[in-house]
């Protein structure tokens, strides 16, 4: 019998031929899909934020694991049902306009999708009405920005205005980061968290909606 928790460990390790064997097996020895990816795929992200939080993973292996991840959720998807994957809530995120940096923001995107967010990533230079937009659109619960450059920081203050006065902000909580950020610049222009790290947006996002 696979043991999740084996697929767990091997998500950890980054070991890609290993989760994808895994999660055959599993399957052909009937487990249900919504286990594997609960218990086995997503626990296995679970950790590896945790660890890339206290600085003991760094960027090379977290994106091994998220690769991990996305080749057995690419396995399982046929086989669970709708709304099974995402069912952690709906998140719009993007790099507000003026700024190019996109590194940091997509480690984030694979992070959060990893643990079962359904992600809109609007990319980079992305203007306030832009995420007024794509809220609407998608009907998302959490809007994720970021910004490298001090200059544009603003233009997120900007963007959490533009949420208000399009009178969605009831229904949307906004978390921000990025390099120059900080939690005091977070609560100054009203947003609903800080994340330091993509370890800690997915916890981050975990408590923002639950």
């Amino acid at each position: 019998m696979v043991e999740l928790a084996n697929i767990t460990e091997s998500l950890i390790k980054g070991d890609e031929a290993a989760v994808i064997r895994l999660v055959q097996s599993a399957l052909a020895e009937g487990a249900k899909p919504a286990e594997i990816l609960n218990r086995g795929l997503i626990e296995g992200m679970n950790v590896v934020g945790e660890k890339m939080e206290n600085g003991d993973v760094f960027i090379p292996e977290v994106l091994l694991s998220a690769r991990c991840m996305t080749a057995g959720v690419n396995i399982l998807r046929p086989l669970l049902g709708a709304g099974e994957v995402g069912l952690a809530g709906k998140i719009v995120i993007g790099t507000v306009k003026g700024d190019l940096h996109d590194i940091g923001k997509s480690l984030v995107r694979l992070m959060l999708e990893s643990v079962g967010f359904e992600i809109t990533d609007l990319g980079v230079d992305v203007a306030p009405e832009k995420f007024v937009q794509a809220v609407k659109e998608k009907k998302a619960n959490l809007v994720a920005m970021s910004a490298l450059l001090t200059t544009t920081m603003p233009v997120m203050r900007l963007t959490i205005e533009a949420i208000k006065e399009s009178g969605l902000r009831d229904r949307v909580k906004v978390m921000i980061g990025g390099a120059p950020v900080t939690s005091k610049f977070a609560k100054d222009i009203g947003a609903d968290g800080y994340a330091p790290d993509a370890g800690s947006a997915t916890k981050l996002a975990k408590s923002l909606l639950h």
